[in-house]
């Protein structure tokens, strides 16, 4: 059974809409990959965070420079939802509901249990008001029960046939362009770039090399508790959770999966998810770099913040650098 403090952070994003390698070689074809010599950031306009993010890469990589960080110990962390893809909604939320989709087909019975008669209804009340039972009866039942092998080969399915809602364009179109830019980027110049997200670190692991050129090995994300089924060889997920990897939760799996400060770590405004990590990086002995993006391009992305600003402020109060997607991004989701 869940613990209180661990359910509501996790399944926030189950309430939130019921409407709808690292050394990769260059390749223009593929927007992970491709970097202009001249320009290493095209999709990023030509403004001062530009020039800054250029100017951190180059003077850490001097040799024999004042702030030269060891390349063993140049370490990016990004958060991913809201950082590296679109979160509105959650690509974990559509993915919850591909699985009751399938489960319902398989057995139609489901349709008229709940909580599965609350999604294919897509009865929003149902969550708000049913309490911690119904979201821990729906996840368990859709993320769990299952070797690691077969939950490898939904998200597989998934992710080969989903669309985003609003946009109508695969899963894959919902990357940020200067992004994928910027990972190429601080890959070619030495940084290990790792993905450290409060989603699931298996789903995030399906697709992290393919979208992001970033091994599975270099993702860090909530997990559950495993055990070894000997009968059949397999690794089983039971219905517990082993780590939340949000807010405070992703200093604590960073240090468990990477075993060092990072230098370099992007998050972005919205939940205040990832100030932890932002601070964590701080104190690094190197130099480092801080940056949240901040949703305000309502016409090509979406535009929402905190209420209480919480984000920005911090931001502010310890000189993150911020990324205004209106303003520093010239162009936002990859044509591919």
């Amino acid at each position: 059974m869940y613990k209180k403090r661990y359910i509501l952070p996790l399944f926030l994003l189950l309430l939130v809409s019921f409407n709808k390698a690292d050394s990769a070689a260059i390749d223009s074809s593929d927007p992970i990959n491709f970097v202009k010599i001249s320009d290493p950031l095209p999709s990023w306009n030509d403004g001062a965070l530009k020039k800054e993010i250029i100017a951190y890469i180059t003077k850490v990589t001097k040799k024999g420079g004042p702030d030269f960080i060891p390349v063993e110990d140049r370490i990016a962390t990004f958060d991913n939802d809201g950082t590296l893809w679109a979160e509105k909604p959650y690509v974990q939320e559509l993915f919850a509901f591909y699985r009751v989709k399938k489960m319902v087909e398989a057995k139609p019975e489901l349709a008229q249990k709940q909580p599965f008669k609350a999604v294919v209804e897509k009865d929003k009340t149902y969550f708000e008001t049913g309490g911690e039972k119904a979201l821990i009866e729906l996840v368990a039942a859709t993320h769990t029960g299952m070797t690691e092998d077969e939950f490898e080969a939904a998200t597989k399915d998934f992710f080969a046939g989903a669309k985003y809602p609003g946009k109508n364009v695969p899963i894959k179109q919902i990357r940020y362009q200067p992004q994928l830019e910027l990972l190429n980027y601080l890959r070619a110049n030495g940084f290990k770039t790792f993905i450290v997200t409060g989603g699931t670190v298996e789903l995030v692991r399906a697709i992290s090399q393919d979208f992001y050129g970033i091994p599975k090995d270099q993702v860090v994300g909530t997990s559950f508790k495993y055990k070894f089924d000997d009968a059949t060889n397999s690794i089983q997920r039971e219905p517990a959770l082993d780590l939340l990897n949000d807010k405070e939760g992703k200093p604590v799996g960073i240090q468990l999966h990477i075993g060092q400060r990072p230098v370099f770590a992007c998050g972005n405004e919205g939940g205040a998810g990832d100030l932890a990590m932002l601070r964590y990086s701080s104190g690094s002995k190197y130099p480092s770099f801080q940056m949240i993006v901040n949703h305000n391009d309502a016409a090509r992305e979406y535009s929402y913040q905190e209420k209480d600003n919480l984000s920005l402020d911090t931001a502010a109060k310890y000189k993150y650098h911020v990324v205004s997607i209106k303003d520093d991004w010239k162009k936002i989701f990859p044509d591919k």
